[in-house]
């Protein structure tokens, strides 16, 4: 039985994955929870109506600490999810267009149902210290991460997903 909230796990080391999903978080205020992915256990994703998975695309991939909850949580949870709705956001130097996959792969192997469109973040960081950097993100950005986060959060109080 779920209680109804939006679960937001995330990972980055930058900033750019953290901002984005507190700024999601904020647009879900009561109906969300934020959690670090290495915090997120089988339990928190069976407890949650949906999900918001942010992380940053590293290598062509999706991070290794997203990826290790991935692996965590998997099979404890399969057959146990069908049909919660999701969504993405992939901070990303250059396309995401990998991370996104792999994300794409478990939630249909958990048999979620995308709700929005996957949405890639690109910084533009393509050298080694541009990549390391701390990220600043612009205000409108934060905002669309926000809204994103309450629509997330009323579609599912509502029983619209």
């Amino acid at each position: 039985m779920t209680d109804g909230h939006l679960l937001i796990a995330w990972h980055g080391r930058t900033g750019t994955s953290e901002a984005l999903a507190a700024s999601a978080a904020a647009g879900a205020a009561a109906n969300g929870s934020l959690l670090p992915a290495a915090d997120v256990s089988p339990d928190d994703l069976l407890a949650a109506a949906g999900y918001l998975f942010v992380c940053p695309e590293n290598l062509a991939s999706m991070s290794g600490e997203m990826k290790e909850m991935f692996d965590r949580c998997y099979y404890p949870v399969l057959g146990k999810l069908n049909g919660r709705p999701f969504a993405t956001i992939i901070a990303a130097g250059s396309d995401g267009e990998g991370a996104q996959r792999q994300i794409d792969r478990i939630a249909k192997g958990w048999r979620l149902k995308r709700v929005a469109e996957p949405w890639i973040v690109n910084t533009e960081a393509q050298s080694p210290e541009a990549i390391l950097a701390a990220k600043t993100l612009e205000p409108s950005t934060l905002q669309t991460a926000r809204e994103m986060g309450e629509a997330l959060a009323e579609g599912i109080a509502s029983g619209m997903f």
